[in-house]
């Protein structure tokens, strides 16, 4: 049997490789190193880069999911539920350097390799439950008169936008900050600007 501990090691090391350089850029050969195994007991955890990859992804979404399921979850009016989605979701990319930086690579990369190989992966269906539990949030205020009339799809790809690539940019977002995008400050400052565009925004009344 696979030993876990070995499993999650090689899982780590493939998250911070992946992050850095995306699929194309990361050989098995270098995460075996990077573990301490022989590429053929790699592929004794992983039988192949695709595998390992979507792997990696799919813990990164179970994280995700794991944080902002008791937030959509909650009771509460459509604009509570909101901001705690939205806390929820920023501490969940904020505790992990590399979360933000793999998932918008992943929106580019699955040309890459095909997927289907690997049935037994779950990564479209996580992304496919974070994805609607939030739209569904978004519809509910729309319908409650809680939220202006705005298209779900595309607010959803602003609030993507507000929180994915923020956490992904990297220097570049440092840069415009002028301070660390993972300090408890700069991410605290994100979940209040963030929520302050939304409630002028988006709240039917400001909240």
């Amino acid at each position: 049997m696979a030993d876990p501990n070995t499993r999650d090691k090689i899982l780590d090391v493939g998250e911070v490789l992946f992050a850095r350089r995306g699929f194309a850029g990361v050989g098995m050969r270098e995460v075996a190193d990077r573990v301490g195994l022989g590429k053929s007991s790699l592929f004794h955890h992983f039988r192949s880069k695709v595998q390992l990859y979507l792997a990696v992804l799919e813990r990164v979404l179970a994280r995700i999911q794991e944080r902002v399921a008791p937030a959509l979850k909650d009771t509460g009016d459509p604009c509570e539920r909101l901001d705690r989605y939205l806390d929820a979701f920023i501490d969940a990319l904020a505790e992990h350097p590399t979360t933000a930086r793999l998932l918008l690579r992943g929106i580019f990369e699955d040309d890459d390799f095909d997927a289907g190989t690997f049935p037994e992966h779950h990564v479209e269906h996580r992304l496919e439950v974070i994805l609607s539990d939030a739209r569904r949030l978004i519809e509910a205020g729309v319908e409650a008169g809680a939220f202006r009339d705005v298209s779900p799809p595309h607010m959803m790809q602003t609030l993507i936008g507000a929180t994915v690539y923020h956490f992904a940019s990297g220097e570049f977002g440092e840069g415009l900050l002028g301070r660390p995008l993972l300090s408890a400050e700069a991410v605290a400052r994100r979940k209040d600007e963030l929520k302050a565009l939304l409630h002028n925004g988006l709240w039917v009344k400001a909240q």
